[in-house]
């Protein structure tokens, strides 16, 4: 590094601390490219995590934009020098790789390039993928490589904190994908106890009428209507669990559209009424959403469960550059002192660490016989 080795560890921690802010995959991918290039001063850089099939299950690329990325063509097959740093795990340092035997030439469209620096990004003898930069930002010593012993070196601190990095974001979306799993099973079991409500009444209804038909024609013609507009409601509870219990969720429809789709759901399934109102609520980081959503759902959970509610409110507003929300009943109330001693949390606990994991704050309101506001504000990303 030009500017000596304490640059070099300053512009290694501001890498560390930009891969530790994120949680998605594809961001923390994004972040290490990024990083590695501004960290060794490249021209180019690139990270390809392989799948089992001789190809790439993703690849991240900087300093090369859209048009010349859409130019190259499809993603490149492990071969050459990629797929040496995949299979035997090592550093590579080339003064121009166009020339190495393993070399087996690129796209037309691909950008030239000759000096190289590759590192494998390993977590224990799991290969997670091929870090590599090319072109250097300085002289080029004759016949030698552009890259030093130096950058090597940081390289592969940074790759041993990708590793981590990558692993707890891989972590992270699978265990939101077993929430997401359990949230549907939840919302089936809502959906089934609503169904099953409308169909005991409609057995009942069909029972009476059954009764009436040669004693009262009149009455019983009348249950029979009644029959039939039960029948409607519970075809259409079953209807809207074919839709509203799809896979899609916060990744493919935001958060605006997830959580009013699951109050409908929670407003047909119970006694209470549930309302949602939003106001200028712009996209945030995919992080905070999730965290804005979760303790939506903890809190309608314990509004509707446990307060007694007649009517609940959720609202989501845009709070300067992020968001705000309520969610507000008119249930029996508690006292948060109370209910901290004698251990019992109301999820209250998972709330506060999901706000305050985001950068948020919790704030909750309740009195007996008041009803209960649980508001969650985060920042902006």
């Amino acid at each position: 590094m030009t500017n000596g080795p304490r640059s070099g560890l300053t512009a290694v921690s501001t890498a560390l601390l930009a891969m530790s802010r994120h949680l998605e995959v594809r961001d923390v991918l994004h972040t290490i490219v990024v990083s590695a290039r501004e960290l060794l001063d490249a021209e180019y850089a690139a990270l390809g995590v392989p799948d089992d099939h001789g190809g790439f299950a993703q690849f991240v690329v900087d300093g090369i934009d859209d048009e010349e990325w859409k130019a190259i063509g499809p993603l490149p097959r492990q071969h050459g020098i990629l797929a040496a740093m995949l299979q035997e795990a090592t550093p590579q340092r080339l003064g121009d790789v166009r020339k190495d035997p393993r070399f087996e030439g690129w796209p037309a469209a691909h950008p030239e390039m000759s000096d190289f620096i590759g590192m494998p990004v390993a977590d224990g003898d799991e290969i997670l993928g091929a870090l590599f930069l090319a072109n250097k930002n300085c002289p080029k010593p004759a016949g030698g490589c552009a890259f030093t012993a130096e950058d090597e070196q940081l390289l592969g601190v940074l790759a041993q904190h990708a590793a981590i990095a990558l692993t707890n974001a891989r972590l992270y979306e699978r265990s939101r994908e077993l929430t997401i799993a359990g949230e549907r099973a939840r919302l089936a079991h809502e959906l089934h106890d609503a169904v099953s409500q409308k169909l005991f009444s409609l057995r009942l209804t069909a029972q009476a009428a059954t009764a009436l038909v040669d004693r009262d024609p009149a009455r019983a013609k009348d249950e029979l209507h009644q029959v039939a507009r039960l029948a409607a409601e519970a075809a259409d509870e079953l209807s809207a669990a074919v839709v509203e219990l799809r896979p899609a969720g916060l990744d493919e429809d935001g958060l605006v559209a997830t959580l009013r789709t699951q109050i409908k759901v929670l407003d047909r399934a119970h006694a209470a009424r549930v309302t949602f109102d939003t106001q200028g609520v712009r996209a945030l980081p995919a992080a905070q959403e999730e965290a804005l959503l979760r303790v939506a759902q903890e809190a309608l959970h314990n509004a509707l469960r446990h307060s007694g509610a007649g009517a609940v409110t959720v609202t989501l507003c845009r709070r300067g550059q992020g968001a705000a929300l309520r969610v507000s009943d008119d249930g029996c109330g508690f006292k948060p002192s109370a209910v901290r001693r004698a251990g019992r949390h109301l999820g209250l606990v998972s709330m506060r660490d999901r706000a305050s994991g985001v950068g948020g704050r919790l704030t909750v309101v309740s009195e007996p016989g008041k009803g209960t506001t649980i508001e969650m504000e985060v920042p902006g990303g």
